[in-house]
């Protein structure tokens, strides 16, 4: 009773068609990988019997045994090509066990017939190939119980033949050698059920756990589906009125629509910033969605170097004007050109820009440099202002966090632009990093693969 609930339960999660096709596949990537492994077993058990026993008999079950991998190789070559449809994984089941039959019965004849020839000294030669093939079967081929036990239940009956051979030809007493040898095959089967038994729960226990890590990776990604969806919906649901609001204060606060009282323009110019601010969140938080899913568009073309830093400083001019700080760009002899998206890498330079002037001192300076390092460019974006704390790179290029939170920030930030920055970075191949010591200042290094231009293109 015990042995059919068993039996129902094994076949109600095991046969399942899922676990079923993993089993299969595992079983046939297993059998193929070890080839090799095998082919060299069987030849050199083949060769020593043929130097001390009958060569034909040897080499005629060699040709059994090929015969039997011949059949594993074709079968592997459809299970391949299989499309995963559940209605073919009892016929490829089947298929399996067939060759196990053919490829454990060719073994265990060439076995007998070895231990036929050997009338004296026992029979430790065959004896002791059987036992290495039956410990190969069970370390190998567990993921498919059923062959397991075919394979196994052959190699038992030619274990208790063989043991059987020497005492029905001669009857000895129950003290005697054969008998002795009898008791310890026995034994021997036992160990190799066994270790069959703990190979097979290794197996399955791996196979719920990566099951497991299955599931959760599908919660996973679909937490982040629906997180993608909250923050794009959420984002374009406050642009359109921020966009609103953005535009009405900045035509009060340039006079447009009239004089303003003194004392609202305080009041007026921190709702401006604090909308610019909050435009730039939602920027940021939409291009982070964007790569998340990865939906960001990236429109490759020549650039000159310099021209791209140069039209970085001017569109940041004015901002670093309104801190004091002066940003150059040092000269170059150097014609340089690279690969990349304008857009984006004006996004990079903006950011990083824009940091180098929030942590300058004021009336200081921000430098640009650009030079080709072999194959690349760095670019050099140079500040002398109070540097960066050691260890500090997850705080410099993780999300929503900030090196400088009180004191010595005098500009606000989202706490995304440089994982942004990083990410557009990574897409052109390149890399981003820095070099600081606190209160000397920072420099951050922006390589990119160098593009030498035919002479029609024009950066």
């Amino acid at each position: 009773m015990a042995l059919r609930v068993h039996l129902r339960k094994f076949r109600k999660d095991w046969l399942r068609p899922d676990r079923l096709e993993r089993q299969i596949k595992d079983y046939m990537d297993a059998t193929t990988s070890l080839l090799w492994q095998r082919q060299a077993i069987f030849l050199s058990a083949t060769l020593l019997t043929a130097f001390y026993f009958d060569p034909k008999i040897s080499f005629l079950s060699y040709m059994g045994v090929l015969f039997a991998e011949t059949l594993d190789l074709f079968l592997a070559r459809r299970i391949r090509l299989w499309d995963g449809n559940p209605k073919q994984s009892l016929a490829y089941l089947k298929a399996i066990l067939f060759n196990t039959v053919v490829s454990s019965t060719a073994i265990c004849l060439f076995i007998i017939m070895v231990a036929r020839q050997q009338h004296e000294g026992g029979h430790f030669t065959p004896l002791f190939f059987l036992f290495a093939a039956a410990l190969f079967a069970a370390m190998n081929n567990h993921q498919v119980l059923p062959a397991l036990a075919v394979r196994l239940i052959i190699y038992a009956g030619t274990f208790v033949y063989i043991a059987l051979m020497d005492i029905l030809r001669t009857y000895p007493p129950i003290d005697s050698s054969p008998w002795l040898e009898f008791f310890t095959i026995l034994f021997v089967m036992y160990f190799i059920i066994d270790i069959s038994i703990q190979f097979l729960k290794m197996y399955r226990a791996g196979v719920r756990q990566l099951e497991e890590l299955r599931r959760e990776h599908e919660r996973t990604l679909a937490a982040l589906t629906v997180k993608s969806q909250f923050l794009s919906t959420v984002s374009h649901e406050l642009r359109t009125p921020l966009t609103s609001i953005k535009g009405s204060l900045d035509l009060v606060n340039k006079g447009t629509l009239g004089a303003i009282p003194p004392t609202l323009a305080p009041v007026l110019e921190i709702a401006g910033k604090n909308s610019v601010r909050l435009a730039n969140l939602i920027d940021d938080l939409l291009d982070l969605q964007k790569f998340e899913a990865g939906e960001m568009v990236f429109n490759f073309e020549p650039l000159n170097v310099r021209r791209l830093l140069q039209e970085a400083i001017e569109a940041n001019s004015g901002f670093a004007r309104s801190l004091g700080i002066d940003v150059k760009l040092l000269p170059t002899n150097e014609q340089l050109t690279i690969h990349g998206d304008r857009s984006r890498l004006m996004q990079v330079l903006a950011n990083l820009l824009s940091n180098a002037v929030k942590f300058s001192n004021e009336g200081g300076h921000v430098d640009l440099r650009a030079r080709a390092d072999g194959s690349d460019v760095v670019i050099s974006i140079i500040d002398y202002g109070v540097g960066i704390p050691p260890n500090s790179e997850e705080r410099v290029f993780g999300q929503f966090t900030q090196i400088d939170s009180s004191d010595q920030r005098r500009v606000g930030g989202t706490g995304l632009g440089m994982n942004i920055s990083q990410q557009i970075v990574e897409r052109h191949k390149g890399t981003l990093e820095y070099a600081s010591t606190l209160s000397e200042g920072t420099t951050f290094f922006l390589t990119l693969q160098r593009h030498t231009p035919n002479p029609n293109e024009e950066g």
